[in-house]
């Protein structure tokens, strides 16, 4: 290696090494002091310039006195970090405390008493094992306030037994009548049933937000959608239940610290490589708390070697939101809570996060054990302030449904929605394209991410060594979207690397000595001297080189923009209808969807539920929704008519397509699921959000009875050509159909297939005179080997079915399906 080599690898050992001291990570800062001081000794061994060579070695003694402070600190340290056994059962006992006032205050008085008596029994029984008197002081005066107060529930006259000073000494009142205790706690046994949270939903609710009214159809779930979550709700080998109500009263509290009975997550090949042990937060940190000093910050989030960088950047936008227009987001998703529904630490280890996936919200169960390295550094991604756990416990969740931690990577759109239900859309940057309008979709980001209303992150795409290095940009790499602002005409975007260093280098970056002038410093509070001195991974970029050096921005809007939902979930069997949707689209899902009048807006979310980690990283199913103007009935032909809205088909669970409506809009449409090729059965949600009333439903198959005639032929005499050819039109193939129905509104559909390089129709002809209007129906224009027939309210009586080609003489097979709503016969007559 080269002097230059040793050099860039010192550099980027000493910025990771400023980074965890900054954090407090000492053992980290240590491992990476030690490698920029060993590398910058090597470079400056063997470097020709005296002058360079000193300044190194100055530099590498810089580091070494450091690691030396670093080690004498850690040593002071040790003996504080590892708490004791009592400091855990107090924290444990103050926390089934705060969880029964929690109860106690929300009225749910047998759950209070429950966790009164928990508290009570876990403060003797640290009370009996510590010998520090303060802190049995503290255990004392927390067992008889949850006495009282669960004696007070229960209605039982409490009697005083706190001692006074004249009574006893401080020494006697650590003697307790445990006796005592326990015969009052045998007075506190619950057994009136417990009652359900106020205001909670059904069991399994159709909306994602509370405040979203569900309209459009039934408010309970169809057998088939119930086999639909079940089936879903087994991803990657382990069980994800739908989130209901019950789930708000889950049991976080244990004799022993919890462990998931799912085991350990896998981990990733770096980390196996770093790997040393699993911790708890009391055993790497003191005074564990789940939100430090109670407000979140993006800042404050690093990504380590796990390749998540847009979940990551996901938690970034998510928490400043949060910080922004104060409002719960990401951290509303954690349990346990207290009573002002904040996330809390849990000292008994079991926590449960609300993911929403495949379809609808899912309960995940965690403990808190993190994987830690050889040099006591977190293998996963962490905050900065070492005691704060929300990002370790995020991630935690989210890489379990996924897998474990050798996590193939995502992007936000996924990532966000799982963690705050927003709906996803995805806006690839195209500058080239004519349609592309890169003015319009700078304002709409500029406006709508200042009100709040969506969060964006925006991901590079390939990019050659040269261009990464000079540009320092990561290729395939998701970063988070801070702000949007105009200055002087300027177009800019502040971004955050989830890596939380290496930054851009272009255009007002903190290099930049051309565009910072003083007024755009002032402008943006930035000062490019002070960044300078610190890689945090934030920087300022203009528009023009986001366009430039990106290639799609992943938007999750804020469901509260809309005042109704809806959704459906189905299944989608493997080998129903043609692998592509080419010619006939007529076996796919359909809805109809009815929207009030008015204008508006109706968004429509398809979502494929994916349930195995190979399907997530090799995905391979393209899937989207058409729209068509078709006054709700199922459609045939893909392109006839044209569709009203024609979907691009990605390999994306989320496909997103978005309706603007006028008052002259139509009110009536069908919509269409589509997939490029069907190889695989598909389960799959359909979610609508709209502004005004409407109403989607399936599009019900009303045929009951099925036959089909394989061995059709044209041939010879008998391929006699249309009904313009009267002369030999006769001599066609005819089949006879008899329905058999007491009633005349029977539904009837003919399916032909024939050669592609025909034009193909068909013909129906009643028997009886006295049908005038069903004498003869034809099925329209002749298409290219496939015509599809649909007939309404048909009588019930005898017809022939004449298929044929445009032209006489065009030989060849064909296949002749009818299906009906009513008993049928069919033979052929000629």
């Amino acid at each position: 290696m080269s002097a230059q080599d040793y050099f860039v690898k010192a550099q980027k050992s000493a910025e990771l090494a400023v980074s965890f001291d900054t954090g407090s990570n000492l053992p980290a800062a240590l491992y990476y002091y030690e490698e920029a001081a060993t590398n910058l000794q090597y470079a400056a061994d063997i470097i020709d310039d005296e002058n360079v060579s000193k300044g190194w070695c100055s530099k590498a003694l810089e580091y070494k006195t450091r690691c030396n402070d670093i080690l004498g600190q850690i040593q002071k340290e040790k003996s504080s970090t590892q708490q004791p056994e009592d400091v855990q059962q107090l924290l444990s006992c103050r926390f089934l405390f705060s969880q029964a006032l929690d109860a106690d205050e929300a009225g749910l008085k047998d759950e209070a008493v429950e966790l009164y008596t928990q508290a009570v029994e876990l403060s003797m029984t640290a009370k009996s094992q510590t010998k520090d008197i303060e802190k049995q002081e503290k255990l004392n005066r927390l067992l008889h306030a949850a006495l009282e107060r669960a004696e007070t529930l229960k209605g039982i006259n409490p009697l005083d037994t706190s001692p006074t000073a004249n009574q006893k000494s401080v020494a006697q009142s650590r003697t307790t009548d445990v006796q005592q205790v326990s015969n009052k706690l045998g007075n506190l046994s619950t057994s009136s049933p417990e009652k359900e949270p106020s205001g909670s939903h059904p069991a399994l609710h159709r909306g994602f937000s509370a405040h979203l009214k569900v309209v459009g159809g039934s408010q309970s779930y169809t057998e088939e959608e119930k086999r639909v979550l079940l089936a879903t709700s087994r991803i990657n080998e382990r069980e994800y239940v739908p989130f209901m109500s019950i789930d708000l009263k889950e049991k976080f509290q244990y004799a022993i610290p919890f462990s998931d009975r799912d085991g350990h997550l896998l981990l990733s090949p770096k980390q196996k490589a770093a790997f040393e042990r699993w911790a708890r937060p009391l055993d790497y940190c003191e005074d564990p708390v789940m939100v430090f000093r109670g407000q979140v910050d993006p800042y404050s989030i690093k990504q380590t070697i796990v390749s998540d960088c847009s979940f990551v950047a996901s938690l970034a936008i998510g928490a400043l939101y949060e910080r922004r227009f104060k409002k719960r987001l990401i951290t509303s998703i954690i349990y346990p809570k207290n009573r002002q529904k904040e996330p809390v630490y849990n000292p008994f280890g079991k926590y449960m996060i609300k993911l929403h996936i495949n379809g609808v919200p899912r309960k995940v169960i965690v403990d808190d054990s993190l994987p830690l390295g050889r040099h006591g550094e977190l293998l996963c991604s962490y905050s900065i302030n070492r005691n704060e756990l929300w990002i370790s416990l995020l991630e935690k969740a989210y890489m379990k449904v996924m897998g474990g931690y050798n996590f193939p990577g995502s992007n936000s759109n996924i990532d966000l929605h799982a963690l705050t239900g927003w709906i996803p859309e995805r806006k690839p940057l195209q500058p080239n394209e004519p349609d592309f309008n890169a003015d319009a979709l700078f304002e709409m980001l500029f406006t709508r991410i200042q009100h709040g209303n969506v969060l964006a992150t925006v991901a590079t795409g390939e990019l050659s060594d040269h261009e990464a290095e000079r540009a320092g940009l990561v290729p395939t790499h998701a970063y988070a979207v801070l702000d949007v602002r105009k200055v002087n005409g300027v177009k800019l975007m502040k971004l955050k690397n989830p890596w939380s260093h290496l930054r851009w280098r272009g255009n007002y970056s903190e290099l930049d000595t051309r565009h910072w002038t003083k007024e755009m410093k002032e402008a943006l509070d930035f000062n490019p001297d002070s960044a300078a001195m610190f890689d945090n991974g934030v920087f300022w970029i203009d528009y023009d080189s986001i366009l430039r050096f990106y290639d799609v921005f992943y938007l999750n809007w804020d469901p509260q923009m809309f005042q109704y939902t809806y959704c459906i979930h189905q299944s989608w069997k493997a080998g129903t209808g043609p692998i592509r949707d080419a010619y006939n689209i007529g076996d796919n899902p359909q809805f109809r969807l009815e929207i009030g009048p008015g204008q508006g807006a109706v968004w429509i979310l398809l979502t494929r539920h994916i349930t195995n980690i190979q399907d997530f990283k090799e995905n391979r199913e393209f899937i989207t929704v058409l729209v068509y103007k078709t006054e709700g009935k199922r459609v045939y032909y893909p392109y006839d008519p044209p569709p009203f809205i024609d979907g691009v088909r990605i390999n994306s669970p989320h496909y997103l397509c978005k309706m603007k409506l006028s008052e002259e809009s139509a009110r009536r449409y069908t919509l269409v699921v589509s997939q490029y090729e069907k190889m695989h059965t598909i389960y799959y949600t359909l979610r609508a959000y709209a502004t005004c009333p409407f109403k989607l439903e399936p599009i019900k198959n009303p045929y009951v009875y099925t036959k089909q005639i394989t061995d059709g032929q044209w041939k010879g005499s008998s391929a006699g050509g249309c009904g313009n050819h009267p002369a030999t039109f006769n001599n066609n193939p005819r089949y006879q159909m008899v329905l058999e129905s007491p009633h005349n509104n029977n539904f009837i559909l003919l399916d032909l297939k024939g050669p592609k390089q025909y034009q193909i129709g068909l013909d129906l002809i009643s028997h009886d005179s006295s049908q005038s209007n069903v004498k003869k129906r034809s099925s329209g224009l002749y298409r290219s080997g496939f015509v599809a027939f649909e007939i309404e309210d048909l009588p019930t009586g005898t017809y022939d079915i004449v298929p044929s080609t445009f032209l006489p003489g065009q030989e060849g097979p064909f296949i002749l399906t009818v299906k009906s709503s009513c008993q049928f016969k069919l033979g052929k007559i000629q």
